[in-house]
């Protein structure tokens, strides 16, 4: 059985397209809203760990309280960035995707296709239309 899980929010476009890709390999993923469902201390740190990111990589700014909070300062420690992100889980970039193959932030959601361990089924575009694979389950343009 392939087991993906994906850290979600339902309200971003490339977390709902990421999900479909995972989908249209044929593989029903466990699904994470992380903002109802926020990882601990230990799962971000492995997440950050098995991406080989630091905490200042996974920071997102758009539509969080990252200017507010001044996130952007140098003087922020991993460890107070960690702090902020489990305090505030919107700080936390998303969609992060787990297989067999590793774990990644998945952005733009095709990068998810380097991760999957099934081929894609059959032709998809994004919400907004372009192609990311085509009839043939074949990418029809690398990330």
């Amino acid at each position: 059985m392939t087991e993906v899980t994906i850290y979600h929010n339902p309200d971003c476009g490339t977390s709902r397209n990421t999900l479909a890709l995972i989908r249209n390999a044929g593989i029903e993923p466990t699904v994470i809203e992380y903002l109802k469902t926020p990882p601990d201390r230990a799962t971000l740190q492995s997440l950050l760990e098995q991406m080989n990111m630091t905490p200042r990589e996974l920071l997102r700014e758009k539509g969080t309280p990252y200017a507010e909070l001044k996130l952007g300062e140098s003087h922020w420690t991993d460890e107070d960035l960690i702090d902020q992100m489990l305090k505030f889980p919107i700080l936390i970039n998303r969609p992060i995707v787990i297989t067999e193959r590793g774990a990644n932030l998945c952005r733009p959601s095709e990068a998810v296709l380097d991760l999957l361990p099934l081929p894609q089924q059959g032709a998809f575009a994004k919400e907004d239309g372009e192609r990311v694979v085509d009839e043939k389950g074949q990418r029809v343009k690398a990330p």
